[in-house]
């Protein structure tokens, strides 16, 4: 199977969880999909590495580090990654869903949260839950409900002007070219993509562009690429140039990040907000 083939993967519950509240993780490889699909309970997405997306309709939500992303029952959503990640699910039964988000979003995983996320990946619960893991779940639901709610860190738009350019800037995040000249892809003018920027992904290209590739570096580093090597696929003049841009945007350099395993990084000081189509 060539390395780029989608890999679909098979959603593990249709009808009806085995508890209120579930917990399940796995490890998925490069190019894994979960079709098209909904359920009557909600969901929360948490990838302990690699980055998951998750498309709903016109919205793409993306969650890098220290971001999660809530669905609620009944929400037809598609699941992807793009590189090998381990991810967990939440799931939690619609009568228990009243204090969670009405709409899909991201939520920031603050310390606790990741804490007994990591917990229930070392130790899953079985399909009969325990009371300690029943109580444990409950507080993580808990948590969700109070954490702060953002967009996508990393929006995207199915606009047909701003579409191609987003597109041509995922396939080659070193692609440096000014927006000046990125517009002759959409066949319009810089001005126009400008306003499309501020109205569907509610930021400037330049921070997008910024972003996209801060996210994409994650991956790299998780694979273990150099920090050498990373600057240069970005095209970065030197490594120092984007060492500063990474920790001004993460908190932390590439370095300490690899070393810390993401546990106590600050991702993306700043607002998120996602924009749909």
């Amino acid at each position: 199977m060539p390395s780029n083939s989608v890999r679909t993967q098979t959603p593990p519950f249709t009808n009806e969880l085995p508890a209120p509240i579930f917990f399940r993780s796995a490890t998925v490889p490069a190019h894994a999909s979960y079709p098209r699909h909904r359920h009557p309970w909600g969901e929360f997405v948490y990838s302990f590495s690699g980055v998951m997306e998750v498309k709903i309709a016109g919205h793409h939500y993306l969650a890098p580090p220290h971001y999660g992303i809530w669905l609620p029952p009944d929400v037809e959503h598609v699941g992807l990654n793009r590189h090998e990640a381990c991810h967990c699910s939440l799931y939690v039964e619609r009568d228990l869903c009243s204090t969670l988000p009405a709409a899909a979003c991201a939520v920031t995983v603050r310390p606790l949260m990741r804490s007994i996320l990591d917990h229930l990946r070392q130790y899953p619960p079985g399909l009969s839950t325990t009371d300690e893991e029943a109580r444990l779940m409950r507080v993580l639901v808990d948590q969700l409900a109070a954490a702060e709610r953002a967009g996508s860190y990393l929006p995207t738009s199915d606009d047909p002007v701003l579409g191609p350019i987003l597109r041509a800037m995922e396939e080659h995040p070193g692609d440096n070219r000014p927006l000046s000249e990125l517009v002759s892809l959409a066949g319009s003018t810089e001005r126009t993509v400008m306003r499309r920027c501020q109205r569907e992904l509610g930021m400037s290209f330049a921070e997008w562009r910024q972003r996209l590739r801060v996210v994409k570096a994650m991956s790299l580093l998780e694979e273990g690429m150099t920090v050498q090597a990373i600057a240069a696929y970005f095209g970065y003049g030197s490594a120092s140039a984007f060492i500063a841009m990474f920790r001004r945007v993460v908190g932390l350099t590439p370095a300490e990040y690899r070393k810390s395993g993401r546990g106590e990084a600050v991702f993306g000081r700043g607002g998120c907000c996602d924009k749909g189509t």
